[in-house]
C-alpha cells in the first residue's frame, strides 16, 4: 500500500525516496470493516481520509429522514474536508465504508506539523485538492445538464465499478432517480447493448 502513497508523491513532489518513507511511516494505515461510519453527520470533522483499496459513500439525511448520496470514493481518492478549523463547525453529511476498505487517516491537527516540517507536502496535498475540485466542479456541471439516463450512460464511461461495488438504491440516489427508475434504465441500456 506505501506504494501507492509513494506515487502520488513522486506524481507531485520531488521528494526522495528517504522523504517519502518518513512521511508515510508517520501516517496511519487503517483497515476499515464495511458499514463503519468515518464521520456522522451534526459530528466535528477531526480527520481527513485518503482511499488506498475500498469504497466510502458521503451522504446526508434531509430532515424527512431521506437519505442523499453525493459520492462515493474509491482507490486513491481524498476525501477532503472543508472549513475543519472553524469553531462549531459540523459536518453536512455521514462518511461509511461501503466495502472492507484500507485508509490513510490523517488527524487535521498534526496535519500543519507535517506541512511545516514537509513543504512539499502541502503542496501536493493543494495540488490533489486542485484536481478533486476541477473533478467535482466537472461531475456537477454534467449532473445538471443530463437527463437521468445519460447519467447513467456516463456513469458506465467514467466509473463502472460503482455499478457492481454499491447497493442499487444508493447509486441511484447518487444519480438523482429512485432506484425503479434506475432500475428501468439499466434494462434500456441492457437491452439495446445485447
Amino acid at each position: 500500500m506505501s506504494e501507492i502513497l509513494k506515487k502520488y508523491m513522486s506524481r507531485f513532489t520531488s521528494l526522495q525516496e528517504e522523504e517519502q518513507q518518513k512521511i508515510i511511516d508517520r501516517l496511519h494505515i487503517v483497515e476499515v470493516k464495511k458499514g463503519t461510519d468515518l464521520l456522522r453527520q451534526g459530528d466535528t470533522p477531526t480527520k481527513c481520509y485518503f482511499v488506498l483499496q475500498g469504497c466510502i459513500r458521503q451522504y446526508s439525511l434531509d430532515q424527512m429522514g431521506k437519505e442523499t448520496t453525493s459520492n462515493f470514493y474509491t482507490e486513491e481518492q481524498a476525501i477532503s474536508l472543508f472549513n475543519h478549523d472553524k469553531e462549531a463547525t459540523f459536518s453536512a453529511y455521514t462518511l461509511t465504508c461501503v466495502e472492507d476498505s484500507i485508509l490513510v487517516i490523517g488527524d487535521l491537527d498534526e496535519e500543519e506539523e507535517m506541512f511545516n516540517e514537509y513543504n512539499q507536502l502541502e503542496t501536493m496535498t493543494r495540488k490533489m485538492l486542485e484536481e478533486a475540485f476541477g473533478q467535482a466542479q466537472d461531475n456537477f456541471a454534467t449532473f445538471i445538464s443530463l437527463s437521468p439516463e445519460e447519467r447513467y450512460l456516463s456513469i458506465l464511461v467514467k466509473r463502472p465499478t460503482l455499478i457492481q461495488r454499491v447497493p442499487q438504491h444508493q447509486l441511484a440516489s447518487y444519480l438523482g432517480m429512485t432506484p425503479e427508475s434506475l432500475s428501468r434504465i439499466r434494462k434500456r441500456v441492457n437491452n439495446r447493448t445485447s
